[in-house]
């Protein structure tokens, strides 16, 4: 996983509320078990016709969404089912951060888990980046993960929130189980001084 530190991108604004993970990744690609083109599929509802030609009218069809690494969603993303196959779509697809007013619990902890940072901001801020979005396509935005905070094209910047763990491991770009292992030398060295007696025949 890669390590979050600071991102600097652009923005694709889809500020629909309630968008579920159905929706975000279809039922039918479930089956597949590997990362690996996933992005293909992400809200292949909303992006492809039935044909598999892709809908010239849906934002991430459109030629400024390219190479945009943060999502700007509507109230309740990631709501539904508890699929992980939903952040693999979002990260397969280049994304790295998803801005919305509130998260799914499921879906927010299984973005941590994959390296997809959900911010959480209020509802005058998100309503500015959504005005701002629709007048400039191609705005950008920074995100400082050690600070916490985002930094708007105005200038200002609004604080996110995030439990110091996952912070901690998105910036060191480990999920749970890796930073576990990171730890190692410490659990052995830990397990070493506090090694049971050995109890001998008397």
């Amino acid at each position: 996983m890669e390590p979050f530190t600071t991102l600097t991108a652009r923005i694709v604004a889809l500020p629909i509320e309630n968008i579920d993970t159905d929706q975000i990744i279809p039922a039918r690609f479930l089956k597949a078990t590997d990362k690996v083109g996933m992005g293909d599929n992400l809200f292949a509802d909303w992006r492809y016709d039935r044909d598999g030609r892709p809908k010239p009218d849906f934002v991430l069809n459109q030629p400024e969404s390219r190479g945009a690494q943060v999502l700007l969603a509507g109230d309740n993303f990631g709501c539904g089912s508890s699929r992980e196959h939903a952040p693999w779509a979002l990260t397969g697809y280049g994304f790295r951060a998803v801005i919305s007013t509130s998260f799914a619990d499921i879906f927010r902890n299984n973005a941590l888990k994959n390296g997809l940072l959900p911010i959480v901001v209020d509802q005058d801020t998100h309503w500015q980046l959504v005005s701002l979005a629709e007048e400039d396509p191609a705005m950008v935005l920074t995100i400082d993960l050690a600070t916490q905070t985002l930094r708007l094209p105005d200038g200002r910047s609004v604080i996110f929130p995030i439990d110091s763990f996952s912070r901690t491991c998105m910036l060191q770009g480990v999920d749970q189980l890796g930073y576990l292992l990171k730890q190692d030398d410490a659990i052995a060295a830990f397990e070493a001084a506090h090694a049971a007696p050995v109890l001998t025949a008397g």
